[in-house]
């Protein structure tokens, strides 16, 4: 699994507050354990009025690339925010994101076109999210037309299939599940993504909902996803279910995470 630590995000309300102080001490904090539990992207997102994002966001990836080398995700609805953000990174990391809304996505494709970044696609258009499976596929096909048109590899794409509350959007479970494996199987190198803690927003004990969803995708091939990396349970579940998938041979992975203290109980 591809793990895109979503800790430093202004949605978040106590990452809000730091972000209006400025404090950068507390920026640091996140950016330091969301390394040290092994994530492959710092996803960073302002959430701020428009007329400071962009301030913001270098101010927030200046912090982040003072304690930590991890490689930035580039989080913003406004894809110019993303392609202005992409130059105060020490390193290629990953836009996010681009859709078919609009010129969305030939704007983003055309500024990583040349470059080492990866990208996540969304699977909606102008006409908003697509309610079944096959609609989300169009999508997804029109997003691959696009990718060759830029010459953008499918092994630098993370597509996110939309993943919706579970409480408003029970069929919706089994569509995310049905398009993952389409996907996946028309193009075996490519990722698929998404925000894992969608899935319970309003539903009690989320965390379990989460880490059942977590298992559900990835046995379809959710490979990338966007979440807490410093939930151990959440890790835990990640890492024995790709041992339990066959994809950790002799269970090293699983077993050195734990070593690290990734997941597993704390030890006192």
């Amino acid at each position: 699994m591809i793990i895109i630590g979503e800790k430093i995000n202004g949605a978040i309300p106590a990452t809000a507050k730091a972000i209006a102080a400025r404090d950068a001490e507390y920026i640091k904090h996140l950016a330091r354990i969301q390394t040290a539990a092994g994530v492959e992207y710092i996803d960073v997102c302002a959430s701020v009025e428009n007329n400071v994002e962009l301030e913001t966001m270098k101010w927030l990836i200046d912090i982040v690339q003072e304690v930590t080398e991890t490689p930035i995700a580039v989080d913003s609805p406004n894809e110019q925010t993303c392609i202005a953000a992409m130059s105060y990174c020490n390193k290629p990391g990953l836009f996010n994101s681009v859709s078919m809304e609009g010129n969305k996505v030939d704007v983003g494709f055309a500024a990583i076109a040349d470059t080492s970044w990866e990208c996540v696609a969304l699977l909606n258009s102008d006409k908003g999210i697509p309610k079944t499976a096959t609609d989300r596929l169009d999508v997804f096909a029109n997003i691959m037309a696009k990718a060759e048109e830029y010459g953008i590899a499918p092994s630098r794409l993370h597509i996110d299939p939309l993943v919706e509350m579970l409480c408003t959007s029970e069929e919706g479970i089994a569509v995310v599940t049905e398009v993952i494996r389409e996907i996946k199987n028309q193009y075996p190198t490519i990722h698929v993504t998404g925000a894992i803690s969608n899935i319970s927003f309003n539903l009690p004990a989320r965390k379990t909902v989460n880490m059942g969803f977590t298992v559900m995708a990835m046995m379809a091939g959710l490979d990338s996803a966007i979440l807490d990396p410093t939930d151990r349970d959440l890790m835990g579940i990640i890492f024995a279910t790709e041992a339990l998938m066959g994809e950790d041979e002799y269970c090293v992975e699983y077993i050195r995470a734990y070593r690290q203290g990734i997941h597993g109980t704390v030890k006192k």
